[in-house]
């Protein structure tokens, strides 16, 4: 029946005067369970489906969207995709034109191990209250009170199915498991300290049995009680510097991913997400030392950001934002592709029936290199380990960069010594890039939401990267809150 509907919507779409019509139809089953200080808060369910159709009409585009799936309706949203086009066209001056491509049929379905409605809600509750328990524990045998716990555990299935007039016809089935957990260590000696992060899979609760997650937080909370309860000013002056993958992992996605990104490169982003430190005629450029690679890469399998078509029909592939330290490529959909001239490398991604899909990152990673961890410490004769982050920001242009860590450690003649508090590491994009002399060679990947557009979408996102070594690094700090 779907398929019939999306075929109808292109055909009449192409019969009412349209150059090019899309129709897609997406289902989003979304499941989460929150327990905030061992008591369970929020066990909600939701189900959204729709239609949406996007047309060209005289260089114009148009969108309109239904979760009414009738024949009658998408007429309707079809009449209004083509007014909106049409008006549209008539007020631009730059037309939009869409890049030529090999359009793909394909069906793709992931098939959970575990099914996530095969654990029941009881099981599910009772599993976080077992790592409650143990978090509590951890604190008191480390001294600290773990004032807050928000633990959260979750699952995003999507079902998508386009069809477009450029002979595309994918259809995906895609589940997703997630956990968050958010914590809050105090002492009344020494201040608080706060810790969060995000887990997720493109599987079923298999992955969450594979995250290993009572050990895994219990064992954390006793190192950041370590560095809460013990931990000093990072040194003065110039260190080298290690950073953890995590820290890599979200440089990359905001001072390559974001900036990468073709239609905010033209400007579309400007009001919404800021702009782009890079310009056209920089790409081709040295931004970092030959040692640096990022990638963003939609067809890692099990990834969180896992979208091996995207929502134009165009097969994902790895895209080489940086290469051996030199802005390579940018992410792009098939309208950016035609106005610089290439071929569509899939970024074209929606986070719902509703919305538009736009340029959007994957699995954003700097690629490992082939240094084990002792190989990148053994020559640091003052220096300072940054695993973790607790806090990030950066401009709008993705050029002034700054992260605070939270699980950090003095480094000395070669070897990992005593914790360090609040290390800030504060500098612009190229200095990053351009600091980094040693990459790891063992990766790892942390999930996120990547925010864009008006209306903002998130969608499901891999951030990730080896340990990288950065020299002579100017360490700032904050005092303990």
């Amino acid at each position: 029946m779907v398929e019939d509907l999306l075929r109808f919507a292109v055909d009449e779409s192409l019969k009412l005067g349209a150059e090019y019509a899309e129709a897609r139809y997406q289902k989003d089953l979304s499941e989460t369970i929150v327990l905030k200080n061992g008591v369970p808060e929020i066990s909600a369910r939701s189900i959204e489906e729709g239609i949406c159709v996007r047309i060209l009409v005289e260089g114009a585009l148009g969108f309109a969207s239904t979760s009414s799936l009738s024949r009658s309706s998408l007429r309707k949203i079809i009449r209004s995709a083509y007014s909106m086009a049409k008006a549209s066209s008539r007020m631009i001056r730059n037309k939009i034109s869409l890049s030529e491509e090999n359009l793909s049929k394909a069906k793709v379905e992931v098939k959970p191990r575990v099914r996530f409605d095969s654990v029941d809600l009881d099981m599910k509750i009772g599993f976080l209250k077992e790592i409650d328990k143990l978090i509590l524990e951890a604190g008191e045998r480390s001294g600290v009170k773990v004032s807050t716990r928000l633990l959260e555990v979750g699952r995003m299935d999507v079902e998508k199915h386009l069809v477009n007039s450029d002979g595309a016809d994918i259809w995906m089935e895609i589940p997703r498991a997630f956990f968050e957990y958010f914590l809050t260590l105090h002492s009344p000696q020494h201040g608080t300290l706060q810790r969060f992060q995000h887990l997720g899979e493109a599987r079923g609760w298999e992955a969450v049995e594979a995250w290993n997650l009572p050990e895994k937080i219990s064992d954390e909370v006793e190192r950041i009680s370590s560095i809460l309860l013990h931990g000093k000013s990072p040194p003065k002056g110039p260190v080298d510097v290690i950073l953890g993958s995590e820290v890599v992992g979200i440089a990359c996605h905001e001072s390559a991913g974001h900036p990468g990104e073709a239609d905010r490169v033209l400007g579309r982003e400007a009001a919404q997400g800021g702009e782009s430190y890079i310009k056209p005629e920089l790409l081709g450029t040295r931004i970092g030392s030959e040692a640096v690679t990022v990638v963003d890469d939609p067809t890692i399998p099990r990834s969180f950001g896992y979208s091996p078509y995207d929502d134009e029909g165009v097969r994902g592939k790895e895209r080489k934002l940086i290469e051996n330290g030199v802005l390579k490529e940018l992410l792009h959909n098939r309208e950016t592709a035609s106005k610089f001239g290439v071929k569509s490398n899939g970024a074209a991604r929606s986070a719902g029936f509703d919305y538009e899909p736009i340029i959007r990152m994957s699995n954003t990673y700097m690629k490992p290199g082939d240094y084990g961890f002792e190989e990148l410490i053994e020559d640091i004769k003052e220096g300072v380990y940054v695993k973790s982050y607790q806090e990030w920001n950066i401009d709008d242009r993705r050029w002034n960069q700054r992260y605070v860590g939270v699980e950090a450690y003095r480094i000395v003649d070669g070897e990992v010594r005593e914790p360090v508090r609040n290390p800030i590491l504060e500098l612009t994009t190229k200095d990053f890039y351009s600091s980094i002399d040693a990459v790891g060679k063992t990766l790892e990947f942390f999930a996120g939401y990547c925010g864009k557009g008006d209306p903002m979408q998130s969608v499901p996102v891999w951030l990730g990267g080896p340990h990288v070594r950065l020299r002579r690094i100017r360490i700032g700090t904050r005092p303990p809150s």
